[in-house]
């Protein structure tokens, strides 16, 4: 009610100023048309009784002493130009025109000309007052062009904007009185109404899905209030019954997805672990004179990657969902490059920019970020692609240690980008989506940043930055 008033005024307001603004406008258009009409029809008068041939340079004899006369009869400041829009006559006092007095501008000219009426009015605001100037041509006997006469009209609106203050003030008046009228209608029917709805707000705020809920007792005078409560008493028998339903859903679905994550966590190092097993397989030569090294290297992939598993597994026992960070001083490049020692991939190649970066983090997760977005990267190139391409970049970037992972597979579609790191999703035949979203949780943890940028058919890069830490 009470807004439907405060439009209300302001809209019947907003007419009003318009209707006045209107009325003002349509007056003073009217008001100078009439003068323009007596003053033309005077000096119509004045050339049908004058000596002087009726010619544009004789004007200024024509109308030599007359002008004056004219404007003092008609209360308005009068204008003769030539046609070519040079002043001849002005009814100012001699002292107040210009020796050299402006001529009308050219395409005031060409409208007076093109127009059916011979007339144009050029209206200019000065100084936030509206001016009017009409031109129109003066004509002999036989309508043939003499000159051009022009009457300058200054809008005076004090009238209505009087009348018009006078209607705001009484309307703002009358509507105010309503608003307190309103005010006080509304605030009493609420209260009576609302009076037994106090309790049925009451016991909804108390209303919670994690505890009993009590019902209401209460018998209301109105048959729409004890509709709401027995809807809300019903409503409080189907809550108790849903929660209990709901907990021991949530209770199942922790389960699910703790196995889900551990399955997956335990999963991915056995990809690098077969991988490390088959190139020793291959590459395996008793007469290498670096044999122990390189056994040494397996040995060392294969702890790193046995000690990921034992980790989820301990974690697993504790009720954690990912193995805790065990920081180390190491060095980043070397770590990076030691787990790309696992692929077999020979379009798999590992730039650097410097040969060490050192920072303290977690070897294994670490490395666990690195195998999977590696790992990613080979599953993204179709087999029966001829040209396949893998690069990891590792590179300072101010404080930050910035790793790059790009292949040139078949990208990602523009409908799956927002959804890259969301679990349970994935573009991949097989798998369960947790992969990229385990390893987003690593990199947060460490207050870092995993972008990536894809283009559909040509690839995708994916940016790891993590901050130096050396303390």
């Amino acid at each position: 009610m009470i807004v439907l008033i405060v439009v209300a005024s302001f809209l019947l307001a907003s007419i009003s100023i318009i209707q006045f603004k209107t009325e003002a406008k349509e007056y003073h258009q009217e008001r100078l048309e009439r003068k323009e009409n007596a003053v033309k029809e005077h000096i119509n008068y004045v050339l049908a009784t004058t000596t002087y041939p009726l010619k544009t340079q004789n004007l200024d004899l024509i109308f030599k002493d007359k002008i004056h006369e004219l404007a003092q009869i008609h209360k308005i400041e009068i204008n003769i130009y030539s046609l070519d829009g040079k002043l001849l006559k002005s009814s100012k006092e001699s002292f107040a025109v210009d020796k050299i007095a402006p001529p009308i501008p050219e395409y005031i000219l060409k409208l007076v000309r093109s127009s059916i009426e011979k007339r144009f009015v050029d209206i200019k605001t000065i100084d936030g007052v509206k001016n009017r100037s009409s031109y129109s041509l003066i004509k002999d006997e036989k309508f043939k062009p003499l000159g051009i006469l022009n009457l300058p009209y200054l809008e005076d609106d004090g009238y209505y904007d009087n009348e018009l203050n006078t209607f705001l003030i009484r309307l703002s008046q009358v509507y105010s009185f309503m608003l307190i009228v309103a005010f006080a209608l509304a605030y009493f029917l609420s209260t009576y109404i609302t009076k037994s709805l106090k309790t049925i707000s009451d016991r909804l705020e108390e209303t919670n899905l994690d505890q009993k809920n009590e019902k209401i007792v209460l018998e209301a005078n109105s048959k729409e209030v004890n509709f709401l409560i027995k809807a809300y008493n019903g409503m409080v028998d189907k809550l108790e019954t849903s929660a209990i339903k709901l907990a021991q859903s949530e209770r199942e679905e922790a389960w699910r997805e703790m196995a889900k994550q551990v399955a997956h966590e335990i999963k991915n190092p056995l990809t690098p672990m077969r991988l490390t097993v088959q190139s020793f397989q291959r590459k395996f030569d008793p007469s290498d004179p670096d044999v122990k090294q390189k056994m040494n290297d397996y040995s060392e992939t294969l702890i790193q990657q046995i000690d990921t598993m034992t980790s989820v597994a301990s974690a697993f026992s504790n009720f954690a969902s990912m193995p805790a960070q065990q920081n180390e001083t190491l060095n980043v490049v070397e770590v990076v490059e030691l787990a790309l020692d696992i692929f077999n991939e020979d379009y798999i190649v590992f730039e650097k920019e410097e040969e060490e970066i050192i920072s303290k983090m977690d070897r294994t997760q670490l490395i666990r970020v690195i195998t999977n977005l590696v790992k990613n990267a080979t599953q993204a190139i179709p087999e029966s692609q001829f040209q396949k391409s893998i690069v990891v970049t590792v590179k300072r970037r101010n404080n930050n240690v910035e790793i790059a992972v790009k292949d040139n597979g078949i990208g990602i579609q523009k409908q799956d980008i927002g959804r890259i790191f969301e679990p349970k999703f994935t573009t991949k035949t097989s798998g369960m989506g947790l992969g990229l979203g385990i390893i987003k949780n690593i990199i947060e943890n460490y207050k870092g940043t995993i972008t990536f940028e894809s283009t559909y058919g040509k690839g995708t890069t994916f940016r790891v930055s993590l901050p130096i830490t050396n303390s």
